[in-house]
């Protein structure tokens, strides 16, 4: 089974980024990278690192930019990749898909999802919940 993250609004702060919009219509993914995290990163680390000697995949699936051309689509996925990297570098991600803007998520994983987007936890199912219940369902693992 898998274990899913959304990254903009779920772990990553992109909404708290000084003109974060302004800059993502300026194609500029600066951003991303500055976005803050939204979670104990340590404590979810290790969380993962437990889950993962269970059995568990951990994951990723997160959107590029809305109407972004695809150079920076491919920009935006490697700042966000990078962004991984620094904040949670002990977790070795099974997967990590970031996929056009507006994909719908459901189409690329099952189990559980934490995304702070009720369309996409509606469309993923019974096993999607806000990013506020990450550590609930996680200890529950």
């Amino acid at each position: 089974m898998g274990i899913y993250f959304d990254m903009d609004g779920t772990i990553a702060d992109l909404y708290g980024v000084d003109d974060w919009l302004k800059k993502l219509r300026a194609e500029d993914a600066s951003p991303y990278a500055e976005a803050r995290p939204l979670v104990n990163l340590s404590r979810l680390a290790r969380l993962l690192h437990k889950a993962q000697r269970n059995g568990y995949k951990v994951g990723v699936i997160s959107w590029t930019s809305k109407n972004g051309s695809e150079t920076y689509n491919a920009e935006v996925t490697v700042t966000k990749t990078k962004w991984l990297g620094k904040h949670l570098p002990s977790v070795k991600w099974d997967e990590i898909k970031i996929v056009a803007y507006g994909t719908p998520k459901s189409k690329l994983g099952s189990g559980i999802l934490f995304d702070d987007e009720a369309p996409n936890r509606a469309d993923w199912g019974e096993s999607a919940f806000e990013p506020s219940q990450i550590f609930e369902i996680l200890r529950s693992l």
